[in-house]
């Protein structure tokens, strides 16, 4: 069996997009950052969410039945560290950046690479995470920005944009 400190240390190597995860609805508002999200299928379109069961915000998304998926740009790590702060309230959360809202009620974040609207279609628990099987009701992209990842244990840009210094980007 591998030991947990030596899976972090290989998960460290795995890019991955930085997501908020966003719901509202019977059991209220919620939202998270979080890294693992990954596409199912295209017919019908459906993505996997998953979330530490010790979450607060896992029971409410199982309550509300909805979530949105909120691919960061590489402008939005602020937002990023802010939905990663643990005794942060929701409302300190969503005050941090513009919110509007799609087919399921849940917010999505104004100016994210992407924001996809789901309904939870099923429910998996796996060891300490749930995973959610989420069929998409809505989605609204943007073109003109770099997204944000995490890897090495940290933030990075990539895109389009990502090799130019700052000051050319602005």
């Amino acid at each position: 069996m591998i030991d947990q400190s030596t899976y972090r240390d290989a998960m460290a190597g795995l890019a991955a997009a930085v997501n908020i995860i966003t719901t509202d609805g019977e059991a209220g508002p919620a939202g998270c950052t979080v890294s693992a999200v990954c596409s199912v299928t295209d017919e019908p379109p459906t993505l996997l969410v998953c979330l530490n069961r010790s979450s607060a915000n896992n029971e409410i998304i199982r309550r509300n039945g909805n979530l949105c998926v909120n691919v960061l740009s590489a402008d939005q790590q602020a937002v990023a560290m802010q939905f990663a702060t643990k005794g942060v309230s929701i409302a300190e959360r969503l005050a941090t950046a513009n919110w509007s809202v799609m087919a399921t009620g849940a917010p999505a974040l104004d100016g994210a690479v992407c924001a996809i609207d789901c309904e939870v279609d099923s429910v998996t628990e796996v060891g300490t995470h749930t995973v959610f099987y989420c069929t998409v009701k809505a989605v609204r992209n943007r073109q003109d920005c770099d997204g944000l990842i995490y890897f090495g244990r940290g933030f990075h840009r990539v895109g389009p944009n990502a090799a130019r210094p700052a000051e050319a980007r602005a």
